[in-house]
């Protein structure tokens, strides 16, 4: 989840563990905490662009992390805030490094929870930014931190805070599952043959989702939003995997693949080749579109290659935004 997400639960979990012995401090340090795992985007400037990728919410995201790190950024704070016992913050610093990745978990990208064995758990049923998680959060733990730390209110507040934050996840999964029903019955009744499907919900939003589906040479991919009247329409996006050539045998190509686990085109554009992960869907509310958000320029042979992510611009998204709201509304 986003950087103001992670900081709202991390705060709301320090006040859970610690906030009636220390009060404020426990919502700032759990705000630090929250956003520690995050820090392993530094490793971007030191890669090269898959290795990032693969770095990316891995081993700061682990329970392995949680268990070793806690206890150490537990003996720190101890040193300066007597206020409580090395075991206490500890406590605090575990429980925030643990629920970052486990929120993180159902967002498309997903975590490494459990490396540093190879697995990377990703539930696809919030996009990393909603504000529906989010600002209601934010109230509650704001109408909290204004309490003194002994009041009992304060902590019903912080606790209503995390159910409802909780519940909401929980409807995701639900809408998830009912999107994906409406997905897959489309496609029976349009007699479209598949072997794979995956949904996920729209930016900002999981009133409007989407749908990657497998159908051999090509993917399809389709939105619904529960406010829609008319069919589902699925959009021809042609694999091209051959465009590779022996590009294939390359090692970064192979483990980018390994990354996508297969939902990736090839296009090319001015005489580039760009490969293009599917994951994350179009840089558009149009499923037709060719521009998506994840796309990456191949330059070189196969002995040295170069992997280039397409820079994004801030008009596109602003483009995004306001075509969204215009399909979250149904069609």
């Amino acid at each position: 989840m986003d950087s103001v997400t992670q900081i709202v639960l991390g705060a709301a979990v320090g006040e859970a563990v610690l906030g009636r012995k220390v009060g404020n401090k426990a919502m700032l340090y759990g705000a630090i905490g929250g956003t520690i795992p995050d820090l392993d985007i530094i490793c971007n400037y030191f890669v090269d662009t898959v290795t990032a990728l693969e770095w990316h919410r891995g081993v700061t995201h682990s329970i392995l992390f949680s268990i070793v790190a806690a206890p150490l950024f537990g003996w720190l704070i101890s040193r300066w805030e007597k206020i409580a016992t090395a075991k206490d913050w500890s406590w605090l610093f575990f429980f925030c490094f643990l629920t970052h990745p486990l929120l993180d978990a159902h967002t498309t990208w997903g975590t490494q929870l459990f490396w540093p064995f190879d697995l990377r758990l990703a539930y696809k049923n919030i996009f990393v930014i909603d504000p529906l998680y989010t600002l209601p959060f934010l109230v509650f733990l704001l109408l909290a931190m204004r309490r003194n730390r002994t009041d009992l209110k304060r902590r019903r507040l912080n606790n209503l805070g995390l159910w409802v934050s909780s519940s909401y996840l929980l409807l995701t999964i639900a809408l998830k599952g009912f999107t994906y029903v409406k997905f897959k019955n489309s496609l029976d009744e349009q007699g479209i043959f598949y072997t794979e499907i995956e949904t996920k919900p729209a930016p900002l939003t999981t009133i409007l989702w989407t749908a990657n589906v497998d159908v051999g040479d090509a993917f399809l991919i389709a939105d619904y939003s529960l406010f829609d009247s008319k069919p589902i329409e699925f959009y021809d996006h042609p694999k091209n995997h051959h465009w590779l050539g022996d590009l294939k045998e390359n090692e970064k190509i192979k483990r980018l693949i390994k990354l996508t686990n297969g939902w990736y085109t090839i296009t090319q554009k001015d005489g580039n080749l760009y490969f293009n992960d599917l994951r994350f869907g179009v840089l558009s509310a149009n499923p037709a579109s060719k521009e998506y958000v994840f796309s990456f320029l191949l330059d070189g042979t196969r002995e040295k290659l170069t992997i280039t992510e397409n820079q994004k611009r801030p008009e596109d998204a602003a483009t995004l935004l306001s075509d969204l709201w215009v399909r979250i509304k149904g069609n």
